[in-house]
């Protein structure tokens, strides 16, 4: 009981240490996010520099924008390249709890990851764009407006403290569960079957990009906390880390899947952005075990 009581202290203690950064990192976010309304411009992604301007704005620790440009593109506004810039591009939470997480060396590791993100972001839209150069594409009707806000949720309507201080709160709180749930885990894992672990994590190292992946195709900000979080913990390398966030695209595939008729079109966007995302992932561990990272 007392080793339970210590682990479980510990894992609190841990994620506790990050809450106060997260908190502040989501109010940040929440101001530029009122004060840009970058995802009310519906024009954004429809010229020669889409998958550019995608990738950029996709960057942005926020899952609005992947809504949005799925909301587009599910009505035939924007063409796929512009889609997968922002789909690569998005990593959710993951670097907002990486510059959070009081870990040197995960914070050094934001600039490479978005570096990174950004490169397969910009040239993964724009091979698209050449592949699929019959793509036509509709206008947007007279009136119509399509948002993606953070998460889904519309904060406009809201009062300064709603916005600035209830919601980012919420926001924390539910990043701390999530990472309170990780550490626990972990805690526990590591307290009883260290050794194995440590063997099954240094055998596994090759195979990481695989399973990181397939995590961060899950349509949920837990999934990557779950991918950033392993990493600032040692339990997963910085390929598999790269390999799981190139998947994740917040909330746009529930978006894409909403509509069954094109069942097709969105599976073989989920398998491009998987296939993607391991191969960078294992081009990285690659590079990084060639020169002795």
């Amino acid at each position: 009981m007392e080793e339970i009581l210590h682990v479980t202290l510990h894992a609190f203690l841990d994620s506790l240490k990050v809450f106060p950064f997260l908190f502040l990192m989501y109010v940040i976010i929440e101001f530029l996010e009122h004060s840009t309304n970058i995802t009310k411009n519906e024009n954004i992604l429809r010229g020669r520099l889409a998958p550019l301007i995608g990738a950029a704005t996709g960057i942005i620790p926020q899952c609005g924008f992947s809504v949005m440009a799925a909301k587009l593109y599910d009505k035939k506004l924007i063409r796929t390249g512009a889609l997968l810039s922002v789909f690569f591009a998005t990593s959710d939470e993951a670097v907002v709890l990486l510059l959070s997480s009081g870990n040197g060396k995960a914070a050094i590791s934001v600039m490479p990851l978005i570096a990174i993100l950004f490169c397969v972001a910009v040239i993964s839209g724009y091979v698209c764009n050449i592949l699929a150069r019959g793509e036509t594409l509709l206008e947007l009707s007279e009136g119509e407006e399509i948002h993606g806000t953070p998460c889904g949720h519309d904060h406009e309507q809201d009062s300064p403290i709603k916005r600035y201080l209830l919601h980012p709160l919420t926001h924390a709180l539910e990043i701390f569960v999530y990472v309170l749930i990780v550490n626990l885990i972990f805690g526990f894992a590591m307290h009883y079957a260290e050794e194995s672990i440590a063997n099954f994590l240094q055998s596994s190292y090759w195979f990481q990009p695989l399973f990181a992946a397939a995590v961060g195709l899950i349509p949920n900000c837990a999934s990557s906390v779950i991918v950033a979080q392993s990493y600032v913990l040692g339990h997963l390398s910085f390929a598999g880390m790269v390999a799981g966030l190139c998947t994740n695209a917040g909330l746009g595939f529930v978006i894409l899947f909403k509509n069954v008729k094109k069942w097709r079109r969105n599976l073989l966007l989920l398998i491009v952005l998987y296939a993607v995302g391991v191969a960078v992932g294992y081009a990285v561990g690659g590079i990084m075990a060639a020169i002795g990272l």
